[in-house]
């Protein structure tokens, strides 16, 4: 959902974002082949910016789909991004896709989350890392962010838990400070008050230098994982531009061999 109110003039809200990017009026008249006296009347309202003003402007600004066609609606233009349910039929083959992709990772885990970490689709894998979390954090909408932080959920079994919390916190507040969602905000300080589970302080971190791995007891081992995320490339609709596959790569042989064994 997006924060922006309808009677706020489009502007401020433009200059808003500008000086979240920390970006000069120059800088930005440079990127978007404009002048700084422009942008300047266009953020006091001097000036009524068309709709690819709005869009270009949005482009440099790195603003998210969903608050572009905010952005137009203040303006008075339609929204120029469809909002496509992630069932709906015109997305058949893009779920498809995506799903030989869970399912071609196995048995790594891995899912796909929407904007505010709800899971839309995992694999077998995932469901390995799920087994002894509570069943109320598994009534859907599964959220990520809660299975993964809740004292019923997967933290007491993260032996790097306070670490890997503080990553994910970070990446939260990253993402809020992007796209301004009510939604997340509320998710993060929900997930941020959740007491940390006794005993799960620092734990044995292994030399990775290349990223901060998860290491979670799972059927009396600990298992180690590096985790990438990937999103698409220039979305043209708000549910796609929000999307992320969450991929769990095994940091070590004894996790490779332990889910191998599991799946086969």
């Amino acid at each position: 959902m997006t924060t922006v109110a309808l009677d706020t003039g489009v502007g401020p809200l433009l200059r808003s974002w500008r000086e979240q990017r920390r970006i000069s009026q120059l800088e930005l008249a440079l990127r978007a082949d404009s002048s700084a006296r422009h942008i300047s009347f266009i953020e006091t309202g001097r000036s009524r910016p068309s709709e690819e003003m709005i869009l270009r402007l949005a482009e440099h600004l790195d603003v998210p789909v969903r608050e572009r066609n905010a952005l137009l609606l203040v303006a008075g233009y339609a929204p120029r991004y469809a909002q496509t349910a992630f069932d709906d039929p015109a997305l058949d083959a893009l779920r498809e896709g995506m799903e030989r992709l869970l399912q071609a990772y196995d048995p790594y885990p891995a899912l796909i989350v929407d904007g505010t970490y709800n899971v839309v689709a995992a694999n077998r894998g995932m469901a390995t890392l799920l087994e002894g979390v509570a069943d109320h954090l598994l009534v859907p909408p599964l959220n990520a962010m809660r299975i993964t932080l809740h004292p019923e959920g997967l933290a007491p079994r993260i032996r790097n838990l306070r670490e890997w919390r503080s990553d994910l916190l970070d990446q939260m507040d990253r993402q809020i400070a992007l796209a301004r969602s009510t939604q997340l905000r509320e998710l993060y300080e929900e997930v941020a008050g959740y007491p940390v589970p006794e005993g799960t302080g620092p734990g044995p971190v292994p030399s990775l230098p290349f990223a901060l791995p998860l290491l979670i007891e799972h059927d009396g081992r600990v298992l180690s994982f590096v985790c990438s995320i990937a999103t698409f490339n220039t979305p043209m609709d708000v549910t796609v531009a929000e999307l992320a596959i969450e991929t769990f790569l095994p940091a070590d042989r004894a996790t490779a061999d332990h889910l191998r064994a599991l799946a086969s």
